[in-house]
């Protein structure tokens, strides 16, 4: 049996790198819907918190090496991404960042498109919950039909 604590941060840090693996992880430790959502939301906005800030100076070093490689500015996925901002702004990069989209690749994606940090932590936090709330919901009352005996 893990401890408490163990469970907890097994969530929390598994939300910061992939979101889905939160709820799912939380409740197969038997964790209950409210500290599931908890973790999980928290361990993504740590996530966010984080690479946003750093975000602008890695962009930079990015752009930096691109040009000194001669390489080209859009590639087939980045022309995507840009379809999706555009139709959807922010918005639509926060909703889909939980389930397509890492925590950090998301904030990565806002961050490098110019959006101001503010706007990426209050959708990105709108998201979470959301997706958080419906993947937990999901795991505890679905999650018996994928259990193997």
């Amino acid at each position: 049996m893990l401890h408490p604590a163990i469970k907890c941060a097994s969530v929390f840090l598994l939300s910061t790198v992939k979101f889905l693996g939160g709820p799912l992880a939380g409740t197969s430790m038997g964790l209950h819907f409210w500290p599931t959502l908890a973790l999980t939301v928290g361990g993504m906005m740590t996530s966010v918190f984080i690479f946003s800030g750093v975000g602008r100076v890695w962009m930079q070093h990015r752009q930096k090496q691109r040009r000194l490689r001669r390489e080209p500015i859009f590639s087939k996925k980045s022309r995507n991404i840009i379809k999706v901002f555009r139709k959807f702004g922010m918005g639509g990069i926060a909703f889909l960042t939980p389930i397509l989209l890492s925590p950090i690749g998301g904030t990565v994606i806002a961050t490098l498109l110019g959006v101001p940090r503010q706007r990426i932590l209050l959708h990105m936090f709108l998201s979470a919950v959301f997706w958080g709330a419906a993947l937990t919901f999901a795991s505890i009352h679905f999650g018996h039909l994928i259990h193997h005996k």
